[in-house]
């Protein structure tokens, strides 16, 4: 069973793990019965919780927008593998998210406090939003407004969010320092410690043992590319061995 007809199977989840996140999947799944997801622990509930997560608060950005592009539901749909027959139950989250008075603060700090053991989580839910924005080709200034006050109540500092606004705004171009998080300044030792953590924090494997569902994989695998070639370009304009 895929993570998004797993959506309208997390009433009884949805009811355990409260909070806005909870209450959204509640109203959304109605009467229907738990088949993944039937209490408040577990990978399934932290699966779900993240998709959720991704969203609402995709629907969140999509209002502070103003619009949602066809370009923004063609990436959705493409990047984290909906199938046709799913994307009603995807569409009532969105909706309703879209829809409800309640901002995303609320959202966004339940996601922090969940996540909170697991800040790579919570980046690579960043990185999503990121994908989502610039799927017209341009992250409009109210988006990255947006995203920077996510990251905020995620708990990363300024020069956190830095690093990861690089890593997602055309990386070729980007500077590899930058998308490395460190200062130019920095010896070889330090940058190869550097980007071992980030390799290390980001691994595919790794965050699909904290909870990252196998459709946001493919992104993760995009990160870790990013880095590498981040790195690569280091390497090479330093001589590095």
């Amino acid at each position: 069973m895929s993570i998004w007809s797993s959506i309208i199977g997390g009433a009884a989840g949805g009811a355990i793990l409260g909070g806005p996140i909870g209450a959204i999947i509640g109203a959304v799944a109605g009467h229907y019965i738990g088949k993944k997801m039937t209490d408040g622990s577990g990978p399934a509930t932290e699966q779900v919780t993240f998709t959720i997560g991704v969203i609402v608060l995709s629907a969140k950005m999509a209002k502070a927008d103003g619009h949602v592009s066809r370009e923004e539901i063609d990436a959705f749909k493409q990047a984290f593998q909906v199938p046709e027959g799913e994307m009603k139950n995807v569409a009532r989250v969105f909706n309703m998210a879209r829809k409800e008075a309640t901002g995303f603060e609320p959202y966004a700090q339940q996601l922090a406090k969940l996540f909170r053991d697991k800040p790579a989580m919570l980046e690579e839910l960043l990185c999503i939003l990121f994908h989502i924005a610039r799927a017209d080709n341009v992250v409009h200034p109210s988006e990255l407004d947006f995203l920077k006050k996510v990251s905020s109540l995620f708990g990363f500092s300024t020069a956190e969010f830095d690093r990861i606004r690089a890593e997602n705004m055309d990386p070729d171009k980007g500077d590899p320092y930058e998308i490395l998080g460190i200062d130019r300044q920095a010896t070889d030792k330090e940058i190869k410690l550097a980007y071992r953590k980030l390799i290390k924090e980001h691994h595919p494997d790794l965050l699909a043992s904290q909870g990252l569902p196998e459709e946001f994989i493919e992104l993760a695998n995009e990160k870790l590319s990013v880095i590498n070639v981040a790195y690569d370009r280091i390497e090479k304009e330093r001589g590095m061995k």
